[in-house]
């Protein structure tokens, strides 16, 4: 299975809390909900179809708290992402967390997730737990990365992309501007970041 790593995030790269200002005030963050009133059919529309690839999510702990609290209580049949979100497989990483209680889940150790990638499937799916998401980047284990970023800088809070590691390459395989301004962006992930040195516009022509 591949692992792809979807992350809502600003354009300053903050990844907290996107759906409410109570959704995650860890560090006493209080700018939460920054993607709400930027989320429009289009963005819906292309995350449901990001979902429909998933065979399993993969989560931190953290994350996966914070779903079993919300996603359960989501009832309107009409969601489009309630009964996948639900019902998929999870996969928890965390060496503190001994029972999950939001299934079918399995708790796992960070060193099993390279094991997961050898079994046959689509995607295992990285949703929010963007420490396990970079973690994982810089470990040369996220095959595919998708964002969805909000067209808003908070200044704020904890950021996508902080952790030590090799440089990744990627190579853009779809852009998408919605029409309230969101940019919906899809990489590959295609190894070290390559470098070079600029001898002019000639060289590009």
């Amino acid at each position: 299975m591949k692992i792809a790593l979807t992350e809502f995030l600003t354009l300053d790269g903050v990844s907290q809390g996107p759906g409410s200002p109570e959704e995650d005030t860890g560090g006493g963050f209080t700018r939460g909900g920054w993607l709400v009133p930027h989320m429009d059919a289009t963005f819906v529309r292309r995350a449901s179809d990001w979902l429909d690839l998933a065979d399993g999510l993969l989560l931190g702990r953290r994350t996966y708290e914070a779903f079993a609290r919300d996603w359960p209580k989501i009832t309107d049949p009409a969601d489009p992402f309630t009964e996948r979100m639900n019902t998929l497989p999870k996969y928890v990483v965390t060496n503190t967390l001994t029972e999950a209680t939001w299934g079918p889940a399995t708790l796992l150790r960070g060193d099993a997730v390279a094991e997961l990638k050898t079994r046959p499937g689509r995607e295992l799916q990285i949703h929010g737990s963007a420490r396990l998401g970079d973690a994982l980047l810089a470990a040369g284990l996220v095959d595919i990365l998708r964002l969805a970023i909000a067209p808003t800088v908070l200044r704020a809070g904890r950021r996508l992309l902080t952790g030590a590691g090799a440089p990744s390459g990627l190579t853009l395989l779809h852009h998408e501007a919605t029409p309230n301004g969101l940019l919906l962006l899809e990489y590959a992930v295609t190894g070290p970041a390559r470098q070079g040195a600029y001898e002019g516009a000639a060289a590009f022509t």
